[in-house]
């Protein structure tokens, strides 16, 4: 009997839809999670009277407020995509984080993957190619998930 291996080939790509919609809702959940620490910093500061931290969330300069955005991008990207191998993008719309032999992505291949996202332009380079910059410098994939699983399951059933 001969030993299939799975590779992930090109029916299995989320489509470039896939792709931008996913980009829009986790850059739109980054935007709440730091519209939420800020505002849960300035509530406590104002209840505890402790104006410190209060006066530095609300004098943050617009460069300083991008900084604390990658910040925020940089946890929410590395700690869902580790370990869930996706976002909860991934989750609205059916896709996965996969390696090109379908495991799960290891925490290098997410911390590059985290971080080419801060490469400049890096979101829309995903339109000219199959895949984008983040998945290519990571070696990573992403899937339709249940395409994914059926032909992993067919593969495995062969």
């Amino acid at each position: 009997m001969e030993n299939k291996k799975f590779t992930v080939t090109d029916d299995l790509l989320a489509s470039k839809s896939q792709r931008f919609l996913n980009f829009i809702i986790d850059v739109l959940i980054v935007y709440v999670i730091e519209i939420t620490i800020g505002t849960t910093i300035i509530i406590i500061g104002d209840l505890t009277h402790s104006y410190a931290a209060l006066n530095w969330v609300k004098s943050l300069s617009p460069i300083e407020s991008f900084f604390f955005g990658l910040i925020i991008l940089f946890f929410y990207y590395g700690l869902t995509e580790m370990y869930f191998s996706r976002t909860f993008a991934k989750y609205f719309t059916e896709t996965l984080v996969v390696k090109h032999d379908g495991s799960k992505p290891n925490m290098k291949s997410i911390i590059i993957r985290t971080i080419s996202r801060l490469i400049p332009l890096e979101p829309f380079s995903f339109l000219n190619a199959a895949r984008g910059w983040h998945d290519a410098l990571s070696v990573t994939y992403v899937v339709k998930k249940q395409e994914f699983i059926a032909k992993k399951k067919l593969l495995s059933l062969e």
